[in-house]
């Protein structure tokens, strides 16, 4: 099963959210409850103190008339806050809260100088319990001062404690505003990956109308990181409209130009001749001539901004390569001026068909020397020219020679198609081909704007 890119990319937002909150939570939290047992820790502190006071006021007796609030919850058994006084160096409490009586609490042992200490203490039912210690002196007119270690504890477990319900409280408030936060964000983040991904639905159904036969190609207005996507698609779709064109153009020039032979052939089937077989022989030929160049040339395949690039100087090598064997009785030195990195972006066939074409007609006419030179011109493209020191081509002969089934010298074998099929492969990529005359005294091809 395939998700949309906007399930995928809410689904991913979302756990990364979600861990975020929850790991933002926990530790507020944490600090929430640090806070609160901070607030607990002055509480007790405030609770020690109204004790100490009573007992300096009218030592035991004065632990008998606390405060309304703090005598009741002292009165209250198990409470949750518990009180008890002890004779330094004694080993039982001279004084216990009657919330304590029922209890066995492991009452800490303040060490000797200790003035106070916060101790974490758990009764034999597993509550956890905070106990504060301190010295507490009274000084009784005319008699020795006694010592005394004041304890007060108070659990943490109980609800009714200002620790639990304060961390209670904050932990409830929390969650409530992070739940509401991580609800308003998913669907603000829905949002705004709807409105980002718009584009990408945009090219979506600009395909399906061009696939249903509404649109020839994309159009509008796309995002940056599109435009390369929409371009090259674009390019595709014009190159398979050319493709189509070409070869519908191509059928149509062969339908055309087989005409003549088939006619001629017809007649001769009428009227029988001496030389029938021969002329039906040349009409044959001609017709295979004309099938040949019409295929080539409707094979074109025309610049491709997404075709992987082919190394020109290497095609090159491998054509002249091959010509030197074929042409080893001439002895000619061909001289190779190619950009090792120089590319063609384009169908490997039309490069080859280009190179193979210009430089066997170089080799063809040369008496000696043949150069092959590639350089940029600029925006991914290059200009390519083949000479040699042969008779060269008049200027006037140059136009014709472009044109299928045209020659220089009928007497040299050929079919008068390289040209005209290296004219037309050029032009499908863009490029012209021209014919001019070469320093080196013959003939020198030139292909601009090739890429």
């Amino acid at each position: 099963m395939s998700y949309s890119l906007q399930a995928r990319a809410l689904l991913i937002a979302s756990v990364v959210l979600a861990i975020f909150l929850v790991a933002t939570g926990l530790v507020l939290d944490e600090a929430f409850r640090d806070s609160a047992e901070a607030a607990m820790r002055d509480g007790l502190h405030g609770y020690a103190e109204t004790l100490e006071a009573a007992i300096a006021r009218d030592h035991l007796d004065g632990l008998k008339t606390l405060p309304e609030t703090l005598g009741e919850r002292l009165a209250q058994p198990n409470s949750g806050l518990y009180a008890a006084l002890t004779r330094q160096g004694g080993n039982r409490p001279e004084w216990i809260s009657d919330s304590a009586k029922d209890l066995n609490i492991p009452w800490p042992v303040l060490p000797e100088f200790w003035t106070a200490r916060l101790d974490p203490v758990q009764l034999s039912n597993g509550t956890p319990l905070y106990v504060l210690s301190s010295n507490v002196v009274y000084r009784k007119p005319k008699s020795r001062p006694i010592h005394y270690i004041l304890q007060v504890g108070q659990t943490l477990d109980d609800k009714q404690s200002y620790y639990y319900g304060k961390v209670n409280e904050i932990r409830r408030e929390l969650w409530r505003w992070f739940g509401g936060a991580a609800l308003a964000l998913l669907l603000l983040q829905g949002v705004i990956l709807r409105r980002t991904l718009a584009p990408l639905r945009r090219v979506a159904a600009d395909i399906h109308a061009i696939e249903a036969g509404r649109a020839e190609r994309l159009t509008g207005l796309y995002p940056r990181e599109l435009q390369g996507l929409t371009e090259n698609l674009n390019a595709l779709l014009d190159q398979a409209e050319s493709h189509l064109a070409r070869y519908r153009h191509a059928l149509g020039d062969l339908a055309h130009s087989l005409k003549t032979p088939l006619a001629v052939l017809r007649g001769v089937l009428k009227e029988p001749a001496v030389d029938g077989m021969n002329v039906a022989g040349e009409q044959i030929e001609r017709m295979n001539h004309i099938i040949e160049y019409q295929l080539k040339r409707a094979a074109a395949s025309g610049r491709s901004h997404l075709a992987p690039p082919v190394p020109i100087a290497d095609k090159a090598r491998q054509i002249v390569s091959a010509l030197e064997k074929g042409y080893a009785d001439k002895h000619l030195d061909c001289r190779i001026e190619i950009d090792p990195d120089l590319a063609f972006h384009g169908d490997e066939g039309d490069l080859l068909e280009i190179l193979g074409n210009l430089t066997e007609n170089a080799f063809k006419w040369s008496r000696g020397q043949v150069v092959l030179t590639a350089r940029p011109s600029g925006e991914g493209r290059f200009e390519l020219r083949v000479e040699d020191d042969g008779p060269g081509i008049p200027q006037e002969l140059a136009e014709r020679l472009l044109q299928r089934g045209e020659r220089a010298d009928p007497s040299v074998p050929g079919h008068g198609l390289g040209l005209a099929i290296v004219n037309s492969v050029v032009r499908a990529y863009g490029g012209a081909l021209s014919i001019g005359r070469s320093p080196l005294g013959g003939a020198a091809v030139v292909v601009k704007d090739l890429g």
